[in-house]
């Protein structure tokens, strides 16, 4: 580790402000700045000298739309980063009813930056595997012909997945599963499919946790997912 900084890197997670902001960065989506000043709970003066630092420590980038600017992760590499850092970090305390809620809305369903994690996450990994979707390769996973045309089945944009730059298919370890589920360019597609057709919601703008909804628990039924949490209306 004497070739690399890591002093540098962790005095920027390791204020609470920021690490609340880089929290819900994970959701994968880009916020404006009072957003992640609202979940950090400070004011906009501060939030923007704390999002500074993020920027040029290059671990969030800008995103411009007209006069309108969002900030969002600087890529996958430090979504992969932040999840490592939870299966070392200790859990929060919890102190209420909303709390608990909240973690166990997160442990059953949310974004690790752009794919699925959580006990949804587990299963379809697991699903993958179980029906010889995927085959372990030198970079992970593989792609088999009968896993491609049943993703293909199911809306995944299997081509554009094969054609980035990123890792195709491999797995990353749920940091509240204790199990691997699936990440790369493909476990992107499949996030972005099951939100696209309602089969997942996001909770808020500025929370990783997802809800599974009716249409969602039937698929997930389909490809053979076992989902232990019972239906909730939250």
């Amino acid at each position: 580790m004497g070739d690399v900084d890591l002093a540098v890197v962790a005095a920027l997670i390791g204020d609470p402000s920021r690490a609340a902001m880089l929290d819900a960065l994970m959701t994968g989506r880009a916020l404006a700045a009072g957003e992640l000043a609202r979940v950090a709970g400070i004011g906009g003066p501060a939030a923007s000298e704390h999002l500074g630092r993020l920027t040029r420590g290059g671990l969030v980038e800008v995103v411009a739309q007209g006069r309108h600017r969002y900030y969002r992760l600087a890529g996958p590499d430090v979504g992969a980063a932040l999840e490592a850092l939870s299966h070392i970090a200790p859990a929060k305390r919890v102190t209420g009813l909303r709390q608990s809620g909240n973690a166990r809305s997160l442990a059953f369903a949310r974004t690790c930056y752009d794919h699925l994690a959580g006990t949804c996450g587990v299963a379809l990994h697991d699903a993958a595997v179980t029906r010889g979707w995927l085959v372990a390769g030198a970079d992970g996973y593989d792609l088999t012909g009968p896993g491609a045309e049943s993703l293909r089945d199911l809306g995944v944009d299997v081509d554009a997945a094969r054609v980035s730059r990123r890792a195709l298919a491999r797995p990353c370890l749920d940091w509240t599963e204790r199990r691997p589920h699936l990440a790369g360019a493909l476990g992107a597609r499949l996030c972005d499919r099951f939100l696209e057709a309602g089969w997942l919601v996001r909770r808020s703008r500025e929370t990783r946790a997802l809800r599974i909804t009716d249409a969602g628990r039937r698929a997930f039924a389909e490809l053979g997912c076992r989902l232990d949490q019972p239906v909730t209306s939250g």
